[in-house]
């Protein structure tokens, strides 16, 4: 995925309301939805292996991502995208 493409699509993201409180917030709620969508699209059937594929292509996720605190976890993912 082109760089510029993806910062288009992130785009999209930017109005999303963050469910989780304020202080519970370790990774980007952007990220998050990011990971997912691709993750899913590329045949990751739940959220541990959403997690095993960002973790596989992080390198890659980082050069359009922001991931401050590296790849979320399965039970973040869970409770953000329920």
């Amino acid at each position: 995925m082109d760089a510029n493409a993806s910062c288009g699509l992130l785009r999209h993201f930017d109005q999303l309301q963050d469910p989780r409180m304020e202080r519970t917030r370790l990774h980007r709620l952007d990220d998050i939805v990011a990971i997912a969508i691709i993750a899913v699209i590329c045949g990751a059937p739940g959220w541990t292996d959403v997690q095993e594929y960002a973790r596989s292509q992080y390198n890659w996720l980082k050069t359009f991502l922001h991931l401050p605190n590296g790849i979320p976890s399965p039970d973040t993912f869970a409770a953000c995208l329920r």
